[in-house]
């Protein structure tokens, strides 16, 4: 096991078991190389609870498929709450995992990412060669 310092807890030290961290190593990697769909790994999502159901409508987007801002509004019954699933978006604090990437302007545009539009562009694609 290793041990590291972290910058946002300068107080507590982190701990790195390779053990533990392997299922989710593998996963990655199978999504990477086109063979993962859907991860199976445990997750430990904290926040809002409306930050908590625009996580969970993220992941019930389908692998290639995508949805718009709007339409994750809808699905969690807050139609005009377009602007806080956006923010709520953006603090998903497992992008890829919890695929926010699925989510597209009203348009069809590729919007905010916190990865950077190149790196959704790339995961949209990779998704598309279903």
């Amino acid at each position: 096991m290793d041990r590291f310092v972290s910058r946002q807890f300068p107080t507590s030290t982190l701990v790195g078991d390779e053990d533990r961290l392997s299922p989710y190593v593998r996963e990655l990697e199978e999504y990477f190389a086109g063979s993962r769909r859907e991860f199976s790994i445990a997750l430990d999502l904290r926040g809002t609870p409306f930050q908590l159901s625009v996580w969970d409508a993220l992941l019930k987007i389908p692998y290639g498929h995508c949805a718009t801002y709007s339409d994750v509004a809808q699905s969690i019954g807050r139609p005009t709450a377009v602007r806080a699933v956006g923010t709520a978006i953006g603090a998903n604090p497992i992008p890829f995992i919890v695929p926010c990437h699925r989510v597209l302007g009203k348009n069809g545009a590729l919007t905010g990412y916190r990865g950077g539009l190149e790196i959704k562009s790339v995961l949209l694609q990779l998704e598309s060669n279903v």
